[in-house]
């Protein structure tokens, strides 16, 4: 089974009770969804590899660390993921970022792949799969599946809302993707939503319906 992180700092808690609400105007929803990605992003890339780099301060010479070789990856999966993308970019601002276009099918709830462009070098890198919500977990298995298939290995999935069956499908699918997310919800309905959720993601982010 996959290593879950639930990242509930009282700072997540607090903007992501601003997303939950349905009257969030759409500013306030992307800025929210970047700020709980930043928050998220520090704890989740806690074991960036690091080396050390001989610098002069304007005191005297000293040995201290920076990030090491071929750093990171984001691949949001679109479009809602596109939200998240900001977040890490600010703290790791040389990342390269990937795109995997994914969208449901409103009858079968099973995920349909229509684009999918990634770094060349995407197998050296580690790979952080961003999606604000994990529910059926269909659209994260099938997206890392085919990050996988590209050669990519050390993977990460973040989430800012996921269901316990979304959780399951991708833990079992992919056991050695390590798995955040800021909150846990009860379960799915019957249109394949998360409860209490924050309804559809894509349309909050980008002011459609």
């Amino acid at each position: 089974m996959s290593k879950i992180t639930i990242l509930d700092h009282p700072l997540i808690q607090h903007k992501t009770t601003i997303l939950r609400q349905k009257n969030t105007t759409n500013k306030d929803f992307r800025e929210s969804v970047e700020e709980i990605t930043m928050l998220m992003c520090y704890e989740a890339l806690r074991d960036l590899p690091l080396e050390d780099v001989e610098i002069e301060t304007p005191i005297t010479k000293t040995v201290q660390k920076q990030l090491k070789g071929k750093k990171l990856a984001v691949v949001p999966i679109l479009r809602a993921g596109l939200g998240m993308v900001n977040g890490l970019l600010n703290l790791v601002p040389a990342a390269k970022v990937g795109h995997i276009g994914m969208y449901r099918d409103e009858e079968t709830l099973q995920p349909h792949e229509y684009y999918c462009k990634l770094p060349d070098d995407i197998q050296e890198r580690l790979i952080v799969v961003v999606d604000p919500m994990l529910a059926t977990g269909g659209s994260a298995i099938d997206a890392i599946s085919q990050i996988k298939s590209y050669g990519g290995k050390h993977i990460k999935f973040l989430c800012l809302i996921a269901a316990p069956e979304g959780i399951k499908a991708l833990s079992e699918a992919h056991p050695d993707v390590e798995i955040y997310c800021a909150n846990v919800d009860s379960c799915l309905n019957e249109n394949g939503y998360i409860v209490p959720g924050l309804g559809d993601a894509g349309d909050r982010i980008f002011g459609t319906k």
